[in-house]
């Protein structure tokens, strides 16, 4: 996509949600939305079209981890990092999920087949470890059903 098609889908996007009380947030999402993340072409032109600094709207796309500055993979796996999935195994499902998968956090594989991000709770404290895979949530996650997981994926 051109430069300029981003520029005016942005401006589309700032146009449609500027009205919004603290319409930032809804413009990232929505810029992110529309483009599978956040083109950096597209953050001068909030800014400008917000009257806030560059600074201000590169500190709130970087303050949240939801928000890509790059496509994500065609599959997207999110394992929680809270406190309740840490003790109950979390830790030990990321160590092997990077290790397969050969990155790290916010990270993308090769032939962008799988990114992989750290989410911190997703609800499912009673089901830890837990993890968002493509949308889903996957409770009781363990080694074996991850490998499961991104055996499907064909990870």
């Amino acid at each position: 996509m051109t430069a300029d098609a981003v520029q005016q889908r942005t401006d589309d996007i700032v146009a449609e949600l500027s009205g919004l009380e603290g319409p930032l947030l809804p413009i990232l999402h929505a810029v992110q939305e529309a483009f599978g993340y956040v083109p950096q072409d597209a953050l001068p032109r909030i800014a400008e079209r917000l009257n806030l600094t560059r600074a201000e709207v590169h500190g709130v796309m970087s303050f949240y981890h939801d928000f890509r500055t790059e496509p994500a993979g065609r599959h997207v796996v999110k394992i929680c990092r809270a406190e309740a999935c840490q003790a109950r195994g979390a830790d030990a499902v990321v160590d092997h999920a990077k290790q397969l998968l050969g990155v790290d956090f916010h990270e993308t594989t090769p032939g962008g087949g799988v990114t992989l991000e750290e989410v911190f709770c997703l609800g499912l404290c009673a089901c830890g470890p837990a993890a968002m895979v493509d949308g889903k949530l996957v409770g009781n996650l363990d080694v074996a059903r991850l490998e499961k997981i991104l055996t499907e994926m064909g990870a």
